[in-house]
């Protein structure tokens, strides 16, 4: 064994006892299934795994922390060959990859497979590569599906295509681009690969995209069910719909519920992520060779660790779905990030998903951009209107608003900073909110046909502050069109409003009859409602082609948010489909939407997208002051301000004494230090790479820790709630690893080994997890657990789910969290 290896190997041996591997040295050697330092002309494998036949089924590379487990790949190949294993699993001890020799490219794992997963991925998943279409996938590949009366005569159709029957029918044609983007994931199935990602923007029909790939796998490469993620409760119905609407002649679809049993007769089964993830239904209810191709809508945001077990524990064909490009965040600049900036978190996401999607260079499977889809005419571009008072601007400046109020009883409170993130949360103007709102009155894009404002989507910080913004709209409304709406102008539609149902309402507003239909046109049929007020709703798939305005009543630091609240405009609409009766359709009426317009009262889009000028500015009343240097800002009540534009009244103030600021900088500070130094900089990595990490924490505490740095205060400058080590900083430091875990990641990844060893009680699941993970962070509980003082904890919070939990599960718990983990990391964390 090499030495500079002997850490990777210490937590490799770990994760193969965690899949139950049995390793020499940890049980009898007549029981062993795992053979290492086999030496042979090819070179040395650190591990080869056997199978239930003892036949040589796995190779496993060791590589050091500081090097990359893809830098062994091809010399574990030409090793695994020489075995005749047909997997690889290629490690660093932090970043694993599974390498299917049959089936592509290596991609990353989280933990390593058993020996049942790795013999039935060998036996169930092994796809003919060169199959194809009789006729090939052309236009009209779902047309034929939809109707097969004239499957034996597909000219009809071909001719036809404008046919007023087929149009009426609703007949589905698919464009060349989404043709396209199928063909390359036929090429790619030749080339060996299995995971695919499509990145095609909001309003391309990525719904009607999915159906044809769902068709072509159950055709073509032996894909008996295909699993359909969502991660969206009210997207189940939507996606199940429109996918029957094309494929029910020749495939069921079904959305999993629990205890139904509708999904072991259909071809495509639909769920949320979060259906799959509670109590770990999936690996419960499902195995692993359930589904041929799970494909993962808005991958992006439906990957996060719990739901990324989802699909990994699922062997076949993987497909992820993004309207969210990776040089979206060309404006970010990756050094003057923290892990606790948003947009860091939004990077690492994406960044993860075209890895898990086997796109490592970055480079998706299939592109189809919004640029694209306006040049081709599919899509259209807002007209951005960019809104600011005195008191936005000076929030969404680098130096912050500076404002000195008076709280609850009038009396005068310090100066404090505000910055765009604290609009209505910390700092709360209904004055501002007044003039957001008139600004929309005055330049909204209003209906062709009756002149009322057009169909609008207004998206707020809160749902409290949606509330407020519906009543504004509608007090505004019956002041600037008395008596034509009867507070029905504005509706919020969140989660909150239980009556009617906020689901049913964006339904309605879509089908044009949300409060009734508009009365200034018996022929003409649009909702009476105008504006739907809501937070979060309303963004993913939501499909309501008439919409002319969007509103971002709040900052958004999310791009992929931002993309979704912005791409609710871009779909093409003609007007004159409103019309009951077409013999009063106004002819000298353009009835075209060419255009929507953003209201952006945050600069969002240009946060986004510096390159892009803005086609309107409004600048509304300026008010407030602007501050100079950054206070040490105290925590206060409510403030209060009389003047008309600026703060009517905030909230507490939560910023930490020693600035925001301040705390996110330490760590860049830190690294610039060290890659300024040319003598530091060797010497730390050079100690990196041979692992002795030892000498690195006398060199970091000689020089760098006993005047500005530590350990601690460098935590809290990454935003991290663990304790760190020297390990993990300089391996982060140095790019080797692409995260520093937080205690969440900690807590889910244990718990998820946990569950997996001793698979506890599903009625108790969710009590069990919280002892599990209250033991872990609680050293009190901990303390007076393992010395059974219960009558110590007779008032804890955890009591009662203790208490309902089998005393053999705590034993469980007690003796894997001491076996398994270093509780030093969660203690004296603040």
């Amino acid at each position: 064994m090499k030495p500079k290896e002997t850490n990777a190997r210490i937590i490799i041996d770990k994760m193969l006892l965690e899949a139950e591997w049995k390793l020499p040295g940890y049980v009898k050697d007549h029981e062993i299934n795992v053979e290492t330092e086999i030496i042979n002309e090819f070179g040395e494998a650190d591990y080869v795994l056997l199978s239930t036949k003892e036949n040589h089924l796995c190779t496993v590379e060791a590589k050091n922390h500081s090097k990359s487990p893809l830098s062994g790949k091809e010399q574990a190949r030409d090793y695994a060959n020489s075995l005749k294993c047909r997997f690889i699993i290629l490690s660093n001890g932090f970043t694993h990859y599974l390498w299917d020799l049959k089936q592509g490219n290596p991609f990353v794992i989280q933990k390593f497979p058993s020996q049942e997963e790795l013999e039935m991925r060998m036996e169930s998943f092994n796809p003919p590569r060169d199959e194809n279409e009789k006729d090939g996938i052309n236009d009209d590949y779902l047309a034929l599906t939809q109707f097969p009366q004239y499957k034996n005569d597909p000219d009809y159709i071909i001719e036809n295509k404008k046919n007023e029957f087929l149009k009426k029918n609703n007949l589905r044609f698919l464009r060349y681009y989404q043709v396209a983007a199928i063909n390359a994931i036929q090429s790619k199935i030749k080339n060996g690969g299995d995971r695919f990602l499509l990145e095609m923007a909001t309003g391309t029909g990525k719904t009607t995209t999915s159906a044809a790939i769902i068709k072509m796998f159950l055709r073509l490469y032996k894909v008996n069910r295909v699993l359909f993620l969502v991660d969206r409760l009210e997207l189940e119905n939507q996606a199940k719909k429109e996918i029957n609407d094309i494929l029910q002649n020749d495939f069921e679809t079904a959305i999993w519920k629990e205890n139904k049993d509708d999904w072991r007769r259909a071809n495509i089964v639909i769920s949320t992520v979060q259906s799959f993830t509670k109590h770990n239904k999936y690996k419960r209810i499902f195995k692993p060779n359930s589904f041929d191709l799970v494909i993962s809508d808005e991958a992006h945001r439906s990957l996060g660790q719990r739901s990324r077990n989802v699909f990994e524990y699922f062997i076949g064909f993987k497909l992820g779905l993004t309207a969210t490009p990776r040089d979206f965040l060309k404006s970010v600049n990756e050094d003057d990030m923290s892990m606790i900036d948003p947009k860091q978190l939004e990077r690492r996401l994406m960044l993860d998903t075209y890895s898990i999607f086997g796109c490592e260079d970055g480079e998706p499977t299939y592109r189809y951009t919004l640029l694209d889809g306006v040049k081709d005419g599919f899509l259209i571009n807002p007209t951005v209107v960019d809104v600011e008072t005195g008191l936005s601007a000076d929030m969404m400046s680098k130096e912050g608003l500076t404002f000195k109020g008076v709280d609850k009883d009038g009396r005068d409170v310090d100066e404090q900073m505000f910055f765009k993130k604290d609009y209505e949360r910390k700092f709360k103007s209904d004055e501002t909110n007044l003039s957001f709102c008139n600004a929309f009155f005055q330049n909204a894009m209003r209906d062709p046909y009756t002149n009322e404002i057009g169909k609008s989507l207004v998206f707020c910080v809160s749902q409290k502050h949606a509330e407020k913004i519906t009543i504004i709209l509608n007090e505004l409304a019956e002041k600037y069109f008395p008596g034509q709406y009867q507070s029905d102008f504005a509706i919020q539609v969140t989660s909150d409003v239980k009556k009617p149902d906020p689901q049913q309402m964006t339904i309605d507003f879509k089908n044009n009859k949300l409060r009734g239909n508009s009365p200034l046109n018996q022929f003409y049929k649009t909702s009476k409602a105008r504006v739907c007020v809501t937070v979060g709703m309303m963004t993913t798939g939501y499909d309501c082609k008439d919409l002319i305005n969007i509103c971002l009543f709040r900052p958004i630091f999310s791009p992929t948010e931002f993309i979704q609240m912005k791409g609710r405009g871009t779909r093409l609409f003609d007007f004159k489909v409103c019309w009951t009766d077409k013999k009063e359709i106004p002819k000298t009426i353009n009835s075209i939407k060419s255009s929507f317009k953003l209201f952006d009262y945050f600069k969002n889009y240009q946060y986004f997208e510096e390159e892009f000028d803005y086609d309107q500015t409004l600048k509304l009343p300026s008010g407030g002051s602007k501050g100079g240097e950054f206070p040490n800002p105290p925590i206060s009540e409510e403030v209060f301000n009389k003047n008309l534009d600026p703060i009517k009244r905030t909230e507490e103030i939560n910023i930490p004494q020693a600035g925001m600021r301040i705390d996110r900088d330490l760590y860049k500070s830190f690294k610039n230090d060290i890659l300024k130094d040319e003598h530091s900089y060797s010497k730390l990595k050079g100690l990196v790479e041979i692992q002795n990490f030892e000498e690195a924490e006398k060199y970091l505490n000689e020089k760098y820790f006993k005047s500005s740095y530590s350990l601690e205060k460098l935590r809290d400058s990454l935003g991290l709630d663990v304790n760190i080590s020297i390990k993990e900083l300089l391996l982060y430091l140095f790019g080797y690893i692409n995260k520093i875990k937080n205690r969440e990641d900690i807590l889910e990844e244990e718990f998820e080994k946990f569950d997996d060893k001793f698979k506890p009680d599903e009625n108790s699941f969710e009590d069990i997890k919280k002892v599990f993970e209250t033991y872990i962070i609680d050293r009190e509980f901990r303390e007076n657990l393992d010395k059974k003082l219960y009558a110590n904890l007779h008032v804890h919070p955890v009591m009662k789910s203790f208490k309902n939990i089998p005393k053999n599960t705590t034993l469980d718990i007690i003796n894997y969290v001491n076996k398994n983990l270093d509780l030093n990391k969660f203690t004296d964390v603040r």
